[in-house]
């Protein structure tokens, strides 16, 4: 993947591993442009970085999802790149009744917005240089942990949607890639967490960046990044050890 002269557009691009991205690929020549749901943060963010592009918008909702391909659309025609980073994670108790407005925050956020946004993009995308998706799954796609199991189950699909995608996508010279995180320390389901400034520990944000940057230069199309890579080739195993289950 061409790393530099690009528009590039990342989804949940505020914080965590969006920013990340969103601040490398300004350094290596890139226009950027974020969208999120905290205009406190846009705001800060277009004032450290000037030459980069905020949107104010929740991706979790169709009407704003249309409004931010539209703004791409009238205002940076070249856009050659759409990054769908945006998620959310809860805890959901399974033995208990579910709180249904978490679960459709979780699926509009992590699962139905990147599907409609590449439905979006696709026609566009066919009409710019060197034209990519890139969708941010998870480890987690491969081997669930238990106390997660909307976010795991978005991410596994993400993950399937992201083969067909690709599948689909070749005959027209649109490229798919999909990005695996480990865990990364991130403030990613910070809710959960008693002190809401504490991280959940796993890998830096700049080890994961630099192994994930390495990879795309690569063209890798599926970049599991460090202990991703055994929950994608050693799922079954995996998934009785994180859950507390015997070998």
């Amino acid at each position: 993947m061409q790393l530099s002269n690009n528009t590039i557009l990342i989804t949940g691009g505020t914080a965590g591993l969006g920013l990340a991205f969103a601040e490398r690929f300004l350094e290596l020549g890139n226009k950027v442009i974020i969208c999120g749901r905290r205009r406190e943060r846009l705001d800060a963010l277009a004032a450290k970085h000037p030459e980069l592009i905020t949107f104010h918008c929740d991706v979790s909702k169709t009407y704003d999802r249309e409004r931010l391909f539209g703004f791409i659309k009238e205002t940076h025609p070249e856009c050659n790149i759409l990054m769908n980073n945006a998620g959310v994670q809860f805890v959901n108790d399974l033995k208990a009744p579910l709180h249904l407005d978490r679960i459709y925050e979780e699926l509009d956020t992590n699962l139905i917005a990147p599907i409609h946004l590449s439905g979006l993009f696709t026609e566009h995308l066919q009409t710019v240089k060197n034209p990519a998706i890139i969708n941010i799954s998870s480890g987690l796609s491969f081997v669930p942990i238990a106390i997660y199991p909307v976010y795991c189950a978005s991410k596994a699909a993400i993950h399937s949607f992201t083969m067909s995608l690709r599948q689909q996508l070749k005959s027209i010279g649109i490229k798919v890639y999909e990005v695996i995180p480990p865990a990364v320390d991130t403030e990613l389901g910070h809710q959960n967490r008693a002190d809401k400034n504490q991280s959940h520990g796993g890998m830096t944000v700049l080890d994961f960046l630099n192994e994930a940057m390495e990879g795309l230069e690569k063209d890798e199309a599926e970049v599991a990044v460090a202990h991703s890579k055994t929950l994608r080739d050693l799922r079954e195993k995996a998934f009785g050890r994180m859950n507390g289950e015997e070998q």
